[in-house]
């Protein structure tokens, strides 16, 4: 994806809730969205997403890619890049991976150091998580495309 304007969509991928977080046009800030939740044993809930995509005029996609610890990839992070695949074959948009490691547990260390209570904002939670991936992402390609 090279850099440039036009709102990127950050997608923070889990087996129950998908963290949504959208960049503005100049790619420079990232603010949380929203979250879609998945029904156990349902496939992803494209519709919804492509929605977003629609609705925010969304011009590129990254999705957190899940690894683990020492940086190899599992079963998560497989997933993560087939849906990656179905977002870009589906939307037609230019869709890259990001390194997600660790980006929900610095928001849930950040929301409780707050004093905030995560069990009940698990949604926000994942929608935080989005927003910190994008975020990093938008960072590292500010003035520089790959």
């Amino acid at each position: 994806m090279s850099a440039g304007a036009g709102r990127l969509l950050g997608v923070d991928w889990g087996e129950k809730r998908i963290g949504l977080a959208l960049s503005d046009e100049s790619r420079t800030l990232a603010q949380p969205l929203a979250t879609l939740t998945r029904r156990a044993g349902k496939r992803f809930p494209m519709a919804a997403l492509q929605e977003h995509l629609t609705k925010h005029a969304v011009t590129g996609v990254v999705v957190g890619l899940p690894l683990d610890t020492e940086g190899s990839e599992g079963e998560a992070a497989t997933a993560a890049r087939q849906m990656a695949d179905d977002i870009a074959r589906r939307s037609g948009l230019p869709v890259a991976l990001w390194d997600e490691r660790f980006t929900t547990a610095r928001v849930l260390g950040a929301v409780r150091e707050m004093g905030g209570k995560t069990r009940t904002r698990k949604g926000d939670v994942d929608a935080l998580a989005a927003t910190l991936l994008l975020q990093h992402y938008l960072d590292a390609m500010r003035g520089s495309a790959i």
